[in-house]
């Protein structure tokens, strides 16, 4: 139980780390899964689909309400973000009607603000809500999300061979690398690999990785967020060993200032959060932040902790 929980960093020699200079402390930033999901029905529900409009009105409420100056970086779109199909050139193209100037234009909007954009793609045959995949497609992505200005890569594994991934997912961070953009690269990996009941390689996901998913995706609820801090504590294969300037371990997201958590559960997954020296990623709403959530968001101290440059991760003792 939470309660029970002991916690002391550790001071560990790391294994080589992905060398594109990026992430040297815990990523933060805002990724619309979690609160938005894949709602694409712009004609309903025009203020709360996956489009360009509510990724600039999020980059614009990072800067406005100082999400940005308390260190927040990345606006991510997350899945259904694609047309169905590819182009004739074997393209990734953007929903021509919800995204209706581009990926391009998005980014340099936000690049505008000072933030940065991040994409979701995945290493199957198709994204986990259908849309296209990157299987036989890793080169021709990775060129495109640099030539779209793209800042960071979440890569899911829905629809592939987790057998697959310790071959697939390093061939993707080369071919991001070859681009000359930096791109943050956020790997599914070990969690699928884990999942199928694989032992994952976490000396080889942080040769290629920025961050990386190890466990189920979090949930709008306390049962969800408490079922992952007990992974952490069981930590199997020593995983908080690898965390670290360049590379860390993402338990997903943050609910805090959603739905199902009560304040006071709204707390202890942020302290937590920021304990495991973990990637902090909004997925709220940012136009109606309860008061409450949007402070504890924006504590300096919990913050400090996360963003401590020698990024160690806390581990659990006993309980």
């Amino acid at each position: 139980m939470i309660l029970k929980l002991c916690v002391i960093t550790l001071a560990c020699g790391l294994v080589g780390a992905l060398d594109n200079g990026l992430a040297l402390t815990p990523p933060m930033g805002w990724l619309s899964w979690e609160r938005f999901r894949c709602n694409v029905d712009c004609q309903n529900d025009p203020d709360n689909c996956i489009s360009e409009k509510l990724y600039m009105k999020m980059a614009d409420l990072m800067v406005s309400e100082g999400y940005r100056d308390a260190g927040y970086q990345y606006v991510n779109i997350d899945d259904c973000w694609p047309a169905k199909e590819r182009d004739s050139n074997g393209r990734l193209v953007a929903d021509p009607v919800r995204f209706p100037n581009g990926i391009q234009a998005l980014a340099r909007y936000v690049h505008s603000k000072g933030l940065k954009l991040g994409i979701y793609e995945d290493f199957g045959s198709k994204t986990c809500a259908g849309y296209p995949g990157s299987e036989f497609y890793l080169e021709t992505d990775a060129k495109t999300f640099a030539e779209w200005e793209i800042d960071s890569l979440k890569f899911d594994g829905c629809n592939s061979d987790p057998a697959d991934m310790p071959y697939g997912y390093p061939v993707m961070g080369r071919f991001l690398n070859m681009t000359g953009r930096p791109i943050l690269f956020t790997c599914q990996w070990p969690g699928y690999m884990y999942g199928a009941g694989l032992k994952p390689d976490y000396a080889a996901v942080r040769e290629t990785c920025n961050q990386w998913r190890n466990y189920d995706d979090v949930q709008d609820s306390w049962g969800s967020v408490l079922d992952i801090i007990e992974h952490y504590g069981k930590d199997p294969g020593n995983f908080s060993a690898y965390a670290g300037p360049g590379g860390w371990n993402d338990p997903d997201e943050l609910v805090v200032g959603d739905y199902g958590l009560s304040y006071y559960q709204q707390k202890a997954q942020f302290g937590m959060w920021a304990l495991f020296a973990s990637p902090l990623m909004m997925s709220l709403d940012l136009r109606s932040v309860d008061p409450a959530a949007k402070q504890l968001l924006l504590n300096k101290n919990i913050i400090a902790i996360n963003q401590d440059p020698l990024g160690n991760q806390a581990v659990r003792l006993f309980g």
